[in-house]
Formats: structure tokens, sequence, C-alpha cells
């Protein structure tokens, strides 16, 4: 059966002036013990002991408890609170150190140091709670955190450590200094909550922690939204992030699971992953991205599969050696490129799907730099859809551009690979080969042209076999400058312009048109350049002799040869 005891500073019958002189008498019984706390302000350390209640006997608010310095509350056993307001500074305001403390319809106000402070092997339950300055340490426990609200934390609002194993539910967090929540080494569950404001990564996890997060709102932060760093795992679902740094972020062998998650406005990046970090992103959606959408750089390794990509900057980066897989995406309306591989890095695409983009493929870099596009649309595009500078490689298998100036294009030292592609309504060109550029092509299809279907120029090098060009304006292929190659079994057909134009550098083989094929000849050749002579012209061997010219005076001697009788 539980003791009941009244604290209340006005006196009355059986009453106790203060709740520590309560909680002795409870102590002394050694019951289950409920202490009813009248209103009022009470300067004291509670320490607790057994099982005890501490209840504001006129609701939240009406009682508080607190000191200048030092713990408010020291429990161990089973302690219950609620409706009291502990106050403190420079300590840990509420410290459990053995058993389970709940918390409810509690609030406390932690000036400097730490507002809940649970010890490893304890379980702490907060409920319906007010956490302001302070935050809530979980070191070793277990802990669940229902509608809760964390402000203005100096540090992080709240820390998992050491193995704890921590569960957030329907709480908000709002102006941490550093994180909203962090968990290292240990577990963390974050469900229904809303964060904003706080100076770094809303969500962090590191040291190969774990962390949950579903149904979440986080906007306004300056770092991250969620952040995983250090090999750490878990999974992020139905989550929207909205004006942070990053959407979400994964460094340092980090490998988190993502779901179902809109990342917008972004100020950077959506979707960055970098340091040997990997991650699954599912059916995300990335929105108006200051920067990149989804970025992979310097051994970053993510898979993204299915979602959207739209507004913002660059699409799709991957730069600086990283690498990825991207598959089954919608990107729009950007204001730069959709796709770009850059530096030594290599990543592959499938079942992407591009409008409205300047351009849709870059890739610029060393031998190291590879991309690989399959059953990839291009539409509505005012650049090439596809260009291979540097020394990169691109290869392309059933890729479509339609409605734009350039299809396919290589140039500088790049190499690119066409394999039963298709470019339709361009106003420039289908395939273009530059500088000292190679394009390599099998079943290429080109219609509809208001240009060239094929043209190779400078110091290119184009081998295309079994291609059609049909309805090209100008000419199903030219071949200019000092390009060379090859055109096998290909088709040219239309109703004007011409079926080839070549400079005779490269080879045609089993050509099948109906319209002309044209040599372009050789420049003439400069006519010799004029010579003025102002003195004389000598033809044949000269010896013995001088000349002078524009001289008024002359004056000649010749010297007599050896033997000859003549005076000088």
């Amino acid at each position: 059966m539980v003791a009941r005891y009244v604290v209340s500073p006005r006196g009355g019958r059986r009453a106790h002036p203060d709740i520590t002189s309560a909680l002795r008498a409870a102590a002394a019984r050694g019951r289950a013990a409920l202490i009813e706390i009248a209103p009022g302000r009470y300067e004291e350390t509670l320490v607790v002991r057994g099982d005890v209640q501490l209840v504001a006997v006129e609701g939240p608010g009406s009682v508080m408890v607190g000191r200048p310095r030092g713990t408010v509350l020291d429990a161990s056993g089973s302690v219950r609170v609620h409706g009291l307001t502990l106050v403190g500074r420079e300590a840990d305001v509420v410290a459990c150190h053995t058993g389970t403390l709940t918390l409810e319809h509690t609030e406390i106000r932690a000036h400097s140091g730490v507002a809940v402070h649970a010890r490893p092997h304890t379980t702490v339950n907060l409920r319906d709670s007010v956490v302001t300055h302070g935050r809530a340490l979980f070191t070793g426990g277990a802990a669940l955190v229902e509608r809760c609200r964390f402000t203005d934390a100096a540090d992080n609002a709240i820390a998992v450590l050491e193995g704890a194993r921590v569960s957030v539910r329907g709480s908000r967090i709002e102006g941490s200094r550093i994180h909203g929540l962090r968990v290292s080494d240990a577990h963390a569950e974050v469900v229904g909550c809303e964060l904003t404001g706080t100076g770094q990564a809303a969500l962090t996890a590191d040291a190969r922690a774990r962390l949950v997060v579903a149904d979440c709102v986080i906007s306004a932060v300056h770092g991250e939204g969620i952040m995983f760093t250090e090999q750490s795992r878990g999974s992020v679902d139905n989550t929207r992030v909205t004006g942070a740094r990053h959407g979400i972020g994964a460094a340092s062998g980090a490998d988190p699971v993502v779901r179902g998650c809109v990342l917008t406005d972004c100020r950077d990046t959506g979707i960055n992953v970098q340091t040997e970090a990997r991650g699954r992103f599912e059916d995300c959606q990335v929105l108006n991205s200051g920067n990149i959408a989804v970025f992979s750089t310097r051994g970053g390794a993510p898979e993204v599969h299915g979602g959207r990509i739209a507004g913002g900057n660059v699409g799709i980066a991957v730069s600086e050696g990283g690498s990825g897989r991207f598959g089954h995406l919608r990107v729009e309306d950007l204001t730069s490129v959709a796709l770009r591989v850059w530096s030594g890095s290599a990543a592959a695409f499938d079942h992407v799907r591009v409008e409205r983009c300047p351009s849709g493929l870059e890739t610029q870099g060393d031998s190291g730099t590879t991309a690989d596009l399959t059953d990839t649309l291009f539409r509505d595009f005012t650049l090439p859809a596809v260009t291979a500078a540097g020394q990169s490689r691109a290869t392309l298998r059933r890729v479509t551009a339609e409605r734009g100036t350039v299809g396919f294009g290589v140039t500088e030292d790049a190499q690119l690979f066409l394999h039963d592609c298709e470019v339709s309504t361009v106003s420039s060109g289908g395939a273009i080969g530059m500088g000292n550029g190679r394009l390599f092509a099998r079943n290429l299809t080109v219609t509809d042209s208001e240009g060239i279907g094929l043209c190779g120029r400078d110091a290119s090098y184009v081998d295309v076999a079994h291609s059609t060009f049909a309805d090209c304006a100008v000419a199903g292929a030219v071949f200019d400058h000092g390009c060379s190659g090859r055109l096998v079994d290909c088709s040219v057909s239309g109703t004007k312009g011409k079926a080839v134009q070549h400079n005779g550098n490269v080879e045609l083989v089993s050509l099948r048109t109906s319209l002309p094929v044209v040599r372009k000849s050789a420049p003439p050749a400069e006519p010799p350049p004029t010579i003025i002579n102002h003195g004389p012209v000598i033809h044949g061997d000269v010896h013995g002799s001088r000349f002078a010219w524009n001289n008024d005076v002359v004056t000649q001697n010749q010297q007599p040869s050896e033997g000859d009788g003549s005076n000088s």
C-alpha cells in the first residue's frame, strides 16, 4: 500500500513544510510513497530513494524546485515526478543513478550544464515535458522521450552515448547550439519529431552508432538535416528536410538507408556522400537545391534508386574519385547539367529521364573518369545532351536524345561509345566528334536534324557502323578538317541535302543512299610570294667577284692572279 505525504509551506494538519522532510519520513517507513506538493517555490535538493512519486497537486507549473548551483533531483530506485518545475545550473539538474525515473508534465531549466543525466543501466521516461537550455544526456541506459519540447540547448539537446538505447517520439527540438540529437556508439530512434534552428546537423550519428528516423520534419538548420559518419548505420523514412545546408549526408564509411524522403530548398546539396561512405536512397525527392541535388565525392559510393530531382542547379554530380549507381530517376527543370562525372570518378545511370535541362551528361577528367548510361532519355535541352571531354570515357546503351541542339558529342582526348542510341528533332547535329576525340557508334539512328546527322572535325576519329541517318537537312554526315575514320554499312535517306560530305580521310563502306556523296576539295594552294630584287640577279656559279649597289661612287680594283705580269 502506498503511503501518502503532504507538503505545504503554509503548514496544515500532518503537512510537511518542505519536500526534503517528507522524503525523510517516507524513507524511514520504507514503503512506497506518494508525496503531494502544494504550490510554491522550494529551494532544496531532492535526494529520492526507493519507490516514490512527487506530484504537484495543483498541476504543472505550480511547484518550482531549485538551487543556485548543484543537482536539484538525485534519484535512485523507482521515482516518478509529475508537474514540477526543476531549475538549476552548473551541474546535472536531474540525475538518475540507478533504477527507473519517470518525468511527466515536468519543466527542467538548466541554465548551464545538463538537464537530465541518465547513468548506465538506468531507465528514464520523459513525457509531455519541457527542457530549456540544457541537454538530456543518456549514457549506457535506456530512455523513452514522448511529446516533449527541447529549447535553446547550449550544446546538443539530446545526447545518446556509450551503448544507450533511446527512443524519441512526437517531440520538438528547437534552437540547439550544436545538434538536436547526437548518437555515438549507441542506438537512437527518432519518430514523428520536429527539429528546427540547430547550429549544426539536426540529427547526427557517429562512432558506429545506429540512428533510425521516421516521419520527421526538419527545417532551417545551419548544417545537415541528418548526418551519418564514422561507420554509423541506420535508416531514414518519410522525412522532410527544408532549408538545411545539406539535406542528408554520409561520410567516413557510414552506410544509411533512406526511403521516401523529401529534401527541399537545401542551400548546398540535397544528398551528400563522401569519404568512403555508401548509402542507399530509394524513392526520394530532391527539390530546388542551391548547388547540387545529389553529390558523391572523395570515395563516396551511393546507390540512388527511384525518385525525382527538380529545380536547382546541378542534378547528380560525381567528382574527385567518387562513384555511384543511379537508376529509375526523373531529373527536371535545372539551370545547369543534369548528370556530371568529373575528375577520376565512375558512375552508372540506368532508366533516367531528363527533361528541360540545358545539358544531360557531362564527363571531364583523366582516363579513369567513366560514365555508363543505359535506357536513358534526354528531352528539351539547349546544349549537347551528352558531352565527353578531357580523357574521359562515356558509354551509352539505348539512350535517346530528342528536341534539342546536339545529341552526343566528344571533344579533346575523350572517347564516346554509342550502342543502339537514337537522336531526333535536333537543330544542329545528331553526333559530333571534335578535337582529338574518338567517337564509336553502332546502330545509331538520327532523324529530323535541321543540320547534320553525323559530324567529324579537327583531328577526331569517327567509327560508325550499322547506323541510319534520315531527313537531315544539310547532310547525313560531314567530315571536315583532319578528321579520319570509317562509315560502314550505313544508310542516309531524305529529300534534301547531301548524303556525305567528306575530306577523303574517312573510309565509306557499303553506304546506302540516293543522295549525293561529295568530297570536299582541298583549298587552293596559295600563290608563290612575289620577289622584288634591288640588285643583280645571278644564275650559275660565281667566283672571285665583288658587288656593290646603291652607291654614288664605285671604285674597282682588280688584283692579278699569281703569275700574271700586269701591274696593280
